[in-house]
């Protein structure tokens, strides 16, 4: 949906809707656990309810009114971006003036009591949750400290124990999510075996059977993708951290026999990783591919893998997205040495799909100097990447995965001795990759196409390094005049006074640098063909006159 079309569905909304959902971005904003916040919502209520909110209108795109406060203040609400919400006041960001408006316009349509109650949830539940079936967790782990190792017993614990403290109640904020997982996690910890190795085994076990549960529980509550990133991605992303940390101490040591039944049935928990939900893909493909890489080592594992994900493929229902599967069958033949088989198995997924996923395994190659297989998974990441760029969206989520990638892809180059290659990789992921392919533009003192980067990234004259323009001045003065050309007549097309001197002032260097160059004739061409396609901007050529750049 473009800009237009979200204008004109703004405008079609009710405004009752359209307050609702800004009060759920106000909700989303303000964490009542959150002291500050607290006290915010607790100002803008009781200015509200002393009648301080004045003059309340509702328009299609914002909210406003004045808040009668030891010092009138206005405000302005905007609908579609809480963040451009706007208070005569000094404070910075949403205030209490902005929250009695918000209170009065909500008032209209709804209940502001039923609003602040709602709101307040996750601190009562916050409160309450240290008493949720403790008891029962204790008794598990009382008996797993004594008893013999046993898997079965093990996966039962963390199960029953996960579902007493976060899966007992019909509805759980997912704001509170965090802190019951933080006891049941303290729980499993007090529980593990006291021996080195099986302690290692035991919490790693756990930590796929907690992903696991913690998945389920996101699309049990109807939490959508949004909501679990604001509330408790990060828990799942812990979780990785410490199975990564721990899969790499247990994969250095030789595992005792013992472990052979405990291995096979966390290879088939680990499976379910990849069928659990069909949420959280990129987390779960992580999960799965670290634990293969640094835990489930031996070639015929990873041959029984495949195969088994060949079988679930074939009996995947309709509503099931094959994706995960096919990812993890493309990891595995990269584990095996099967880059042919691994690089066909991306033919059905869509740019968007795959390309993050190539980084990773552009990194796993590097990891293990084999270069020659690491060129074809770069050629095919620079086919993607675009495609993932504009799907992506979000300068700072692109500029992000962008700096990720250039480090990930530049070893093979660097081996390679391929310049070409991460020169074309830096093209294919403009704008984002500009700092990079600037420095390089410069440093090998490619002035001509330094100076096209600027321009195609819409960087006037003045906004440059004044240390770069200088040199290239010096080296290479030509470079410039397009830039000069190019920013005067933005200042001129703004037709105000002040754009116009602006304007002036960039003709003025470019008449110093045609001089420099020896080219009066241009120059003078072109200001006398500027002079008559503007003899209608009066103002323009006042300003000319009075710096001498035209005679009076």
């Amino acid at each position: 949906m473009d800009f237009f079309e979200g204008v004109v569905a703004l405008e079609l909304t009710p405004a009752s809707e359209r307050i609702e959902l800004f009060g759920d971005q106000v909700r989303e904003l303000l964490h009542p656990t959150v002291t500050e916040n607290a006290r915010l919502v607790q100002k803008g209520l009781m200015l509200y309810r002393q009648g301080l909110v004045k003059q309340i209108q509702i328009w299609n795109e914002q909210i406003t009114a004045t808040v009668q406060d030891v010092t009138p203040c206005y405000v302005k609400l905007n609908f579609e971006f809480l963040s451009q919400s706007e208070c005569s006041c000094p404070t910075e960001g949403f205030c209490r003036h902005q929250m009695a408006v918000f209170f009065g316009a909500y008032a209209r349509v709804r209940s502001v009591a039923d609003w602040v109650t709602d709101w307040r949830e996750p601190m009562r539940e916050s409160k309450s949750i240290s008493g949720w079936g403790l008891q029962t967790a204790k008794d598990l782990i009382k008996e797993n400290g004594v008893s013999k190792p046993d898997y079965g017993r093990w996966v039962h614990s963390f199960e029953v124990s996960f579902d007493t403290l976060l899966a007992t109640k019909k509805y759980t904020s997912p704001y509170v999510i965090p802190e019951l997982f933080g006891i049941y996690e303290r729980r499993i910890h007090a529980s593990a075996p006291v021996e080195q190795e099986w302690r290692l085994l035991y919490e790693l076990v756990g930590i796929v059977v907690s992903f696991r549960k913690l998945a389920r529980l996101s699309d049990d509550l109807g939490h959508e993708e949004d909501m679990v990133k604001r509330a408790y991605l990060h828990l799942f992303h812990n979780l990785m951290d410490d199975a990564e940390e721990l899969s790499l101490k247990i994969g250095v040591q030789s595992l005792p026999f013992d472990f052979d039944e405990f291995v096979e049935k966390l290879r088939e928990d680990t499976f379910e990783l990849l069928t659990c939900t069909q949420g959280l893909a990129y987390e779960r493909i992580f999960l799965y591919r670290l634990l293969w890489i640094h835990f489930f080592k031996k070639k015929a594992w990873r041959e029984e893998e495949l195969v088994k994900i060949q079988t679930r493929l074939k009996s995947l229902q309709d509503w099931e997205s094959p994706a995960p599967l096919l990812l993890a069958g493309i990891h595995l033949n990269f584990l095996l040495g099967d880059d042919e088989a691994a690089l066909k198995l991306t033919g059905p997924f869509n740019d968007e799909e795959i390309a993050p996923y190539l980084v990773y395994w552009i990194e796993y190659l590097s990891g293990l100097k084999a270069w020659k297989r690491v060129g074809p998974v770069v050629e095919l990441f620079l086919q993607k990447v675009k495609g993932y760029l504009e799907w992506l969206g979000g300068y700072h989520s692109c500029a992000t995965f962008v700096r990720n990638a250039l480090r990930t892809v530049a070893p093979y180059c660097t081996e390679s001795d391929r310049v070409d290659l991460y020169e074309r990789a830096m093209l294919s992921m403009l704008p984002y990759s500009f700092s990079d392919y600037e420095y390089v533009l410069f440093e090998r003192k490619q002035y001509d196409r330094w100076g096209e980067l600027q321009a195609f990234v819409g960087l006037d004259y003045y906004e440059l390094p004044k240390d770069r323009l200088k040199l290239i001045e010096k080296e290479q003065p030509e470079v410039l005049l397009g830039m000069l050309h190019q920013t005067a007549q933005k200042e001129i097309d703004q037709k105000n006074r002040a754009s116009y001197r602006l304007a002036v002032r960039h003709l003025k260097k470019l008449r110093t640098l045609y001089k420099k160059l020896k080219r009066v004739d241009d120059w003078e061409y072109f200001l006398d063909t500027l002079m008559e396609r503007t003899k209608r901007l009066r103002a323009f050529h006042e300003e000319c006159k009075r710096s001498k750049l035209i005679e009076g």
